[in-house]
């Protein structure tokens, strides 16, 4: 621009500018982003309107009169772009950058991470609901189960970064019982190939045909590829269910001595909290043992805060004995070095709990501040039970679905004070509108072209096909 002189050093510019706006894309596909980019494109055909004409030759007012007519002209064809323009899978799509997430979950958890995710109010997914959806406290959307320790950082099985989970046999003996939860869930991009669902999935998320499926031992389900899209896929969880009961292999306790594990020279005073949590067991029974960590949790001054302050090396002991206030994962972590030092094999799962019902579209809500950590521990006759030590410190977290919340900023405490429920309102109008988008424009995809094509009379749709109408339109 600094060199520019005649018209077609003008025409240069504008048309390297049509191109630019795309890259706004790379970086967000919002209803947002979009908006911004089409006022920058209509700003643009009004600086090329005027760059045809003489100075001052018609007005700025009829150069953008034009410039939102040919908008209005060109929205045909780009309906149909949009609808049959075959979608290649290796073209039509993002970049992958594994390195980067979005969720904030991860194969790792030092005790501090998860916490910063309370301050992050966007969204991690969208769940619909078939029929009456289940009671908050159920709502458990489990992510990488984390059962090494090192004495300072938690890890999944592989302690990789989730792209080399080994695949063993899923759980053989995952018993379900009742009445199943059907439900459509939205997944946010997280560049992670996790695919969250509710405890427990016996069977394998309803996804497009490119995308492939496998499950964890530990019930996780993780896809063949990072999602790096708005994923849409339906579920069925059962939430009264049970497994692990035998063991792997029939053999549990062999099996079962790595939940049992903790590094020497850490956690100077977790074998006295061990023993004094076995003599408040009769006979060593490991349910009792579970319910007196839990007693201690619930009568011994602990409080769930945002800000539990720095934690030192061994901040299993600082909880227990001394700060007495953590965030989930300063309690989940805390609370398995516990039994473990007791003797009740135990680890941490990660995932998201609760969520919240958006009244406009009836679609639930699930943000990264929703981002948890409980523990699981086993039990002889019963298996693999979820246990949440943060219900016993703080049980609003859990039944009713409250969340530390940041103070909000100048325009949100402004709105607050004016209407208390406007803020709340807009933001559930906005999202609504925002999801729709993401349901009919983001999650546009090749299968669902080819529904189109099927609802048109077309037998057994083929990219050819789409290529004639297009071209025949």
């Amino acid at each position: 621009t600094l060199e520019l002189r005649a018209r077609r050093d003008a025409l240069v510019i504008f048309f390297l500018g049509f191109f630019t706006m795309l890259t706004g894309f790379f970086e967000s596909q919002s209803l947002l982003t979009a908006l911004a980019v089409l006022l920058g494109l209509v700003g643009l055909l009004t600086a090329l309107i005027n760059a045809h004409r003489p100075v001052g030759t018609p007005s700025l007012r009829e150069s953008a009169s034009l410039a939102l007519r040919m908008t209005l002209a060109g929205t045909p064809v780009m309906l149909a772009l949009f609808l049959l323009f075959p979608r290649f899978a290796p073209l039509w799509g993002m970049p992958v950058d594994p390195a980067v997430g979005r969720t904030g979950l991860s194969s790792t958890m030092t005790v501090g991470n998860v916490a910063a995710l309370a301050l992050d109010d966007g969204i991690a997914l969208r769940v619909r609901f078939e029929g009456r959806p289940p009671p908050q406290g159920q709502l458990y959307f489990r992510g990488p189960v984390l059962s090494r320790f090192d004495g300072r950082q938690w890890t999944a099985t592989s302690g990789g970064d989730g792209f080399d989970i080994p695949f063993g046999p899923p759980p053989r003996d995952l018993r379900v019982r009742g009445e199943p939860i059907e439900y459509e869930l939205t997944l946010e991009p997280s560049r992670r190939p996790w695919l969250l669902a509710l405890d427990a999935t016996p069977e394998a998320p309803a996804l497009p045909p490119h995308w492939r499926l496998r499950q964890t031992p530990d019930l996780q389900w993780v896809a063949s590829r990072p999602v790096a899209e708005l994923l849409r896929y339906r579920a069925r969880s059962y939430p009264d269910f049970s497994y692990g009961i035998a063991g792997w292999d029939g053999q549990p306790r062999r099996d079962l001595d790595r939940f049992l594990q903790l590094r020497a020279g850490y956690y100077p005073r977790k074998e006295a909290l061990g023993e004094e949590l076995r003599r408040e067991a009769p006979d060593g029974d490991s349910r009792a043992i579970v319910g007196a960590a839990l007693e201690r949790l619930r009568t011994g001054g602990y409080r769930y805060t945002l800000e539990p302050g720095v934690y030192g090396r061994d901040s299993a002991d600082e909880f227990w004995f001394d700060a007495r206030a953590g965030f989930c994962e300063h309690i989940a972590s805390a609370f398995v070095i516990a039994l473990r030092a007791a003797g009740v094999p135990a680890r941490i799962v990660t995932g998201f709990q609760g969520g919240e019902l958006n009244g406009v579209d009836g679609y639930w809500t699930v943000r990264n501040a929703d981002a948890h950590a409980w523990a699981e521990v086993w039990l002889a006759g019963h298996g693999w039970q979820r246990v949440d030590p943060t219900a016993a410190v703080t049980p609003s977290r859990i039944g009713l679905a409250e969340r530390l919340r940041p103070p909000p900023g100048l325009v949100a405490n402004a709105l607050d004070r004016v209407n208390p429920r406007l803020l709340i309102r807009l933001r559930a109008n906005w999202e609504a509108l925002n999801n729709r988008w993401n349901q009919w424009v983001l999650s546009y995809t090749q299968e669902r072209q080819f529904d189109l094509l099927r609802q048109l009379g077309f037998a057994q749709p083929a990219w050819e096909d789409l290529g004639k109408l297009l071209a025949g339109g």
